[in-house]
C-alpha cells in the first residue's frame, strides 16, 4: 500500500440520496439565479417604466445583495442547528413570494423592499447546499458535488437572458417576475416532499462508516450549536482569509452578473435581442468552469494533497486568471474579443466559487460547515452588494472601462487574502469552550 487516499464507493442507498440531493440543489439553484437575473435582463424596460437613472438602478440591483449578505451570518448557524431541509425549504417559499411581489411594484421604494426580502429568502441556499454535501459525501469526495450545486448559479444566469428576454419582449417585464416566482413555489413543494436530512434517516453501519470517512473528530449534534461556538470561528485567520478573499471574487463576478446586459447595450451598442444571446454565452462557460473545478480539486486531494491546501490553490489560480482576462475585456475594441475574454473570466469565476465552497467543507469543523460557509458568503456578498452600486456610479461619471479595472484590482486583493491567510483547517475544538483566549491559526 502506498498510503495514497482513494475514493470509496458509496453504498447504493446513499448513492440514491446523493443523486436526489444534488438534483434538488441544482433545480433550486437554477430558479434562485433566474430570480436574481430577472432584474438585470429587464433593466432597460424597468428603468424606462419607472423612470430610474443608472445610479438608482445600481442601488436597486444591490438591494438584494445587502440583505443577502447580512443574513448569511445568522443563517449558517441556523442551518447547522435546524438542518438544511427546514431552512432551505422555508427560504424557497419566502424568496418566491418576494419575486412575485417584485412583478407588482409601481414605485422605486417598494421595488427596493421586494429585493431586500428576496435577499433574505435566498440566504439559506448555498450554506444549506454546503451542509448537504458535508452530510451526504465523505471529505475527499466533496469537490465534484460542490461543483455540481455551484454550477446552478452560472447555468441559471445563462438561462435568464435566453428565456426571460423573450418573456420581457413578448409580455412585459412584470411577467418575468411572475414566471420565476411561480417556479420557486413549485420547487419548494418538491424539496419538502422528497429531501430528508441524514439525522432523520436510519442508516446501517456500512452507510455511516462511508459518510464518516476522512473525519478526524465525530460530528456534534446540530442542536448543540451556540452563539459562542459560531463567534469563535472569527478567532482564526482562515475565517478572515476566506471572508476577504470571497469579497474580491464575488465583487468581480457580480459586476458581470448585474451589469453585463447593460454593458453590452450601452458600451458596445448591441440590440436587446442580440444582448440576450451574447450575455448567455459567458455564463454557459461558467457552468463548465464550476464542474471542472470540482473534479480537479477532488483529483488533487485524492492524490495525497492536504484538502485545504489543494482547494485554496485552485481558488487562487482561478482568481488571478479572472484579473488577467478582465483587463483586455475592458480595453479591446472588438466586441468578439471582449466577449471571449469575459467568457474566460466567468469560467474562472465559477471555478473559483466552486473551489471556495469546497474549501469551506474542508476548512470548517465538521459540525460548523454551514456556519463557516455562510461567513465566507457574507464577505462575498458584501462585494456583491458594492459591485453594482460602484459600477453604476463609475459608469455614469466616466464609462464602464474604469469600473471593470477597479473590479480587477479588488479581485487581486481577494486572491492574495486566500493565498496568505488560509493556511490550516479550523479544528473541531475551536467551536468548544476554551480555558484561554483563542489564537489565530
Amino acid at each position: 500500500m502506498d498510503g495514497t487516499p482513494r475514493a470509496v464507493t458509496s453504498p447504493p442507498r446513499i448513492r440514491r440520496m446523493q443523486t436526489l440531493a444534488l438534483s434538488l440543489l441544482m433545480l433550486g439553484g437554477i430558479v434562485n439565479y433566474l430570480d436574481r437575473g430577472a432584474l438585470a435582463v429587464a433593466n432597460q424596460a424597468i428603468r424606462s417604466d419607472l423612470g430610474l437613472s443608472l445610479g438608482q438602478m445600481g442601488l436597486l440591483l444591490s438591494a438584494f445583495s445587502w440583505s443577502y449578505a447580512l443574513f448569511q451570518l445568522p443563517v449558517g448557524a441556523l442551518v447547522d442547528r435546524f438542518g438544511p431541509r427546514k431552512l432551505l425549504g422555508t427560504g424557497l417559499v419566502l424568496w418566491s413570494l418576494a419575486q412575485l411581489a417584485g412583478g407588482l411594484v409601481s414605485t422605486f421604494g417598494y421595488f427596493i423592499l421586494a429585493r431586500i426580502v428576496l435577499g433574505i429568502g435566498e440566504a439559506p441556499q448555498f450554506p444549506s447546499a454546503a451542509r448537504v454535501v458535508s452530510d451526504w459525501f465523505p471529505l475527499r469526495s466533496r469537490g465534484v458535488p460542490t461543483g455540481i450545486f455551484n454550477s446552478a448559479s452560472p447555468l441559471g444566469t445563462a438561462l435568464a437572458p435566453l428565456c426571460l428576454s423573450i418573456v420581457v419582449v413578448s409580455f412585459g417585464w412584470r411577467y418575468a417576475f411572475f414566471v420565476t416566482g411561480g417556479l420557486g413555489l413549485v420547487v419548494a413543494a418538491i424539496w419538502f416532499a422528497l429531501y430528508r436530512d441524514p439525522v432523520a434517516t436510519a442508516m446501517s453501519a456500512q452507510e455511516r462508516n462511508y459518510l464518516d470517512e476522512g473525519k478526524v473528530e465525530p460530528q456534534h449534534s446540530a442542536g448543540k450549536l451556540t452563539f459562542s461556538d459560531w463567534r469563535r470561528l472569527f478567532a482564526h485567520r482562515t475565517t478572515w482569509g476566506m471572508l476577504i478573499g470571497y469579497f474580491g471574487s464575488v465583487y468581480l463576478n457580480w459586476v458581470y452578473l448585474t451589469w453585463l446586459p447593460s454593458y453590452l447595450t450601452l458600451e458596445r451598442h448591441m440590440s436587446l435581442l442580440h444582448t440576450g444571446f451574447a450575455a448567455a454565452l459567458p455564463f454557459f462557460c461558467g457552468f463548465i468552469g464550476s464542474l471542472v473545478a470540482g473534479w480537479f480539486s477532488d483529483t488533487i486531494t485524492r492524490g495525497g494533497n492536504e484538502p485545504v491546501t489543494s482547494r485554496r490553490r485552485a481558488v487562487v489560480i482561478a482568481m488571478l486568471g479572472m484579473v488577467a482576462f478582465t483587463i483586455p475585456a475592458a480595453l479591446v475594441e472588438s466586441n468578439a474579443v471582449a466577449l471571449a475574454c469575459i467568457s474566460v473570466v466567468i469560467f474562472l469565476a465559477n471555478a473559483a466559487s466552486a473551489s471556495s465552497w469546497a474549501l469551506a467543507t474542508a476548512a470548517a469543523p465538521p459540525s460548523r460547515v454551514a456556519s463557516l460557509g455562510s461567513i465566507q458568503n457574507f464577505g462575498g456578498f458584501l462585494g456583491g452588494a458594492l459591485a453594482p452600486i460602484l459600477t453604476g456610479f463609475i459608469a455614469q461619471a466616466w464609462s464602464f472601462v474604469p469600473a471593470l479595472l477597479t473590479a480587477a484590482a479588488i479581485a487581486f486583493v481577494g486572491a492574495m487574502s486566500y493565498l496568505l491567510l488560509v493556511r490550516k483547517p479550523i479544528p473541531e475544538q475551536a467551536s468548544m469552550p476554551l480555558p484561554h483566549a483563542t489564537r489565530s491559526v
